[in-house]
């Protein structure tokens, strides 16, 4: 694996658009969040066409690929965040430039659609990336929950996984170890199959989804895709995150009723990663291992930047 480098003071923070355009209700967030990192003596660089809108609903490929790469290849930019989510970022798939991302790694951090993005370019460089906040979401959430778990990753270092007063719950006992993968659910589901296909193998895969827009038939249906190519033969482990609909059919009871209760892997469920205001920053291609005996179900086992 490629593993990027720390932040340090006067690094610059890329920002790029690679799902929906910035709405005029964004850009007060846009300007909070680039307040924070300026307080703390980082530096923010916007993507030439983060503001477009030439679709109408969103920049085109070229656009939005086009800045991606120049962000990797932009010797002063240290580490990019994906400003906010939205539904196209596999659009870009064919046209980035592969290699250019592998000879110059960097962190790249989204959550939501940036699920495709971040797991498509580990697959193919090895880079790891993280599922975290956008740009965005680090000052709309009530808290700075989010932000702290940004520096505490990528300025400090530091490899726990939330605070240790996170509460997990374990669905299937047993022990596990593999390389994080997966995100939000609808977009893993996509990336399940076809040209950029993910390897599921020995993995650790994580997911959640967003109640607002994915009822429980629509994760059903994800989850038995899932199972009818074959992931859950494969992976190492199963980690839930929050998933909230007005039914209160949770995403853990969803998943039970699809495997049922053929498992043999451990499965443990945490509301600490989604489309919620406590949101860690989970590496994509790091190491960890999961142990239902431990109060702290799961750790990582290896260093995720430099």
């Amino acid at each position: 694996m490629i593993i990027p480098k720390k932040l340090k003071k006067g690094d610059t923070i890329g920002v790029i658009a690679p799902s929906n355009p910035i709405q005029e209700d964004d850009k007060k967030y846009i300007n909070k969040s680039t307040e924070l990192f300026e307080n703390l003596g980082y530096k923010v660089k916007l993507g030439k066409h983060v503001y477009s809108n030439l679709l109408g609903y969103s920049a085109n490929v070229l656009e939005k690929s086009g800045d991606i790469n120049d962000m990797f290849a932009d010797n002063s930019v240290n580490a990019i965040f994906c400003v906010k989510g939205g539904c196209n970022s596999n659009s870009v798939f064919d046209y980035l430039d592969y290699d250019l991302i592998a000879n110059n790694p960097k962190i790249l951090c989204g959550f939501s659609d940036s699920t495709s993005l971040t797991n498509a370019i580990t697959s193919k460089t090895g880079l790891i990336t993280f599922n975290g906040p956008t740009f965005k979401s680090l000052t709309s959430w009530e808290t700075d929950y989010s932000f702290k778990e940004v520096v505490k990753r990528f300025i400090e270092q530091n490899i726990d996984l939330g605070n240790n007063d996170e509460k997990y719950l374990t669905l299937h006992a047993g022990k596990a170890t593999g390389k994080l993968i997966g995100g939000n659910l609808s977009l893993t589901t996509q990336m399940v199959c076809g040209k950029y296909c993910l390897d599921f193998k020995d993995k650790i895969l994580f997911i959640e989804e967003l109640g607002y827009e994915s009822d429980p038939t629509r994760v059903s249906s994800c989850l038995y895709y899932m199972k009818q190519n074959g992931v859950f033969d494969v992976i190492s482990g199963l980690w839930i995150g929050n998933y909230e609909h007005p039914s209160n059919i949770s995403l853990e009871k969803i998943v039970i009723d699809t495997l049922e209760n053929n498992i043999s892997f451990p499965i443990i469920k945490s509301n600490n990663f989604g489309h919620i205001d406590k949101k860690i920053v989970i590496p994509i291609g790091t190491t960890a291992t999961i142990d239902t005996n431990q109060n702290k179900k799961i750790v990582l086992n290896e260093n995720c930047v430099l």
